[in-house]
């Protein structure tokens, strides 16, 4: 039998496919009803796991896997349309709606801005480029930075989140489960690191070099060509550069960038010793109220799932159904659980969608953890 013969009878059975899908679905809709005036809830995992385990056995050894995974789609797709049948008017909408409502129609060009580090520290560059006239207020640490938020000390924050090069900041991640807040914006900066030291000094003359972890990791192939150079590791690029050029000593560097070497009166000894000439850093602007300016169009969220198999792809599954683009999932561990972690993840999507609050409710009302961390624009 030929190709086309072949396709065409997967088309034949494509169309009683979708006839039957329709079909199926129709009667979840009568379902839906049945469990609205019993006040059930649209979840019966007994009752999946017995199809389960009658379709897969009808299918075979050899289908048995695929039938699985076909049947979690459906299942899938049938709780979000019960859900969205049911759902009316929750409370997570009503928030999303009210802070629509609430946000003014241009981001603010000026407010009281915290950020970790000193004066030329790249969080200061990215809060220049979101903001025309911020007042900053700088902190040593990033856990500043959530608390001088939290506590309305600050207006907004800036934190980084993660390095095209050197992935994540796992700190900023682990200390995001301890703080309340809100994503209003992101922005993605151009990185160049520079190794800054003394005017006059040279290359052969530097014995220690010091900066932040992230920068470390950015420049890991530069430093692994020098020769009895000790790294150090500070709480920020320009606070490295600062001790410098604060310090007596001639034989320290640090890797740092351009307008620091200016702002602390250094010399560039080697300019662009990143590993990557494109190397970006993507900073977060946080907020302790929810604030959802026009044009957002990423959706990040912080989960958790229960500890049982095919629990994560159930989730996902939730945003393939909408048709949603899944940019980042980042895992982290829970402290003192089993091997037990939150998930954190970003997705092209608006709550202008309908659909996808409907979806975010459902996330929501779950018993696992549901954090929604905004609904923001990025900007370069």
């Amino acid at each position: 039998m030929d190709l086309e013969k072949l396709r065409s009878q997967i088309d034949t059975i494509d169309d009683q496919l979708t006839d039957l899908f329709t079909e199926r679905m129709d009667l979840s809709k009568q379902i839906a009803g049945c469990k609205k005036d019993s006040g059930l809830g649209v979840m019966n995992v007994s009752r999946e796991r017995e199809v389960i385990s009658r379709v897969t056995a009808r299918a075979g050894a050899e289908m048995e896997s695929y039938v699985r995974v076909l049947y979690q789609t459906i299942f899938e797709a049938s709780r979000s349309y019960q859900t969205h049948l049911l759902a009316g008017d929750g409370e997570f909408a009503r928030q999303i709606q009210q802070a629509i409502e609430n946000t003014p129609s241009l981001f603010p060009t000026r407010g009281t801005v915290a950020c970790q580090g000193v004066e030329g520290a790249y969080s200061q560059q990215a809060c220049d480029k979101l903001f025309a006239m911020p007042n900053i207020m700088y902190f040593r640490h990033f856990e500043g930075v959530f608390q001088a938020v939290s506590s309305g000390l600050c207006q907004y924050g800036i934190l980084p989140i993660e390095n095209s090069s050197n992935g994540t900041v796992g700190e900023v991640y682990d200390l995001m489960r301890n703080y309340k807040f809100h994503i209003v914006r992101s922005i993605k900066l151009c990185v160049r690191h520079s190794l800054l030291a003394k005017k006059g000094v040279a290359l052969k003359d530097i014995t220690e070099i010091y900066s932040h972890e992230q920068a470390i990791g950015q420049c890991s192939q530069f430093l692994k060509g020098l020769k009895n150079v000790k790294i150090n590791i500070c709480e920020n690029t320009a606070a490295a550069a600062k001790m410098v050029a604060e310090s007596d000593r001639r034989d320290i560097a640090a890797i740092s960038s351009v307008p620091c070497a200016h702002l602390y009166g250094l010399e560039v000894i080697e300019d662009k010793v990143q590993n990557n000439d494109n190397n970006y850093t993507r900073f977060i602007c946080i907020s302790k109220n929810l604030e959802i300016y026009p044009g957002a169009n990423k959706i990040s969220l912080m989960l958790s799932t229960s500890h049982r198999p095919g629990a994560l792809y159930g989730l996902i599954a939730k945003f393939a159904v909408l048709g949603i683009n899944l940019t980042k999932l980042e895992s982290r561990p829970i402290p003192g659980s089993d091997f037990e972690f939150i998930f954190y993840f970003d997705l092209d999507a608006s709550v202008l969608s309908p659909e996808v609050v409907t979806m975010l409710g459902e996330l929501e009302a779950s018993p696992e953890l549901f954090v929604f961390l905004g609904n923001y624009a990025e900007v370069v």
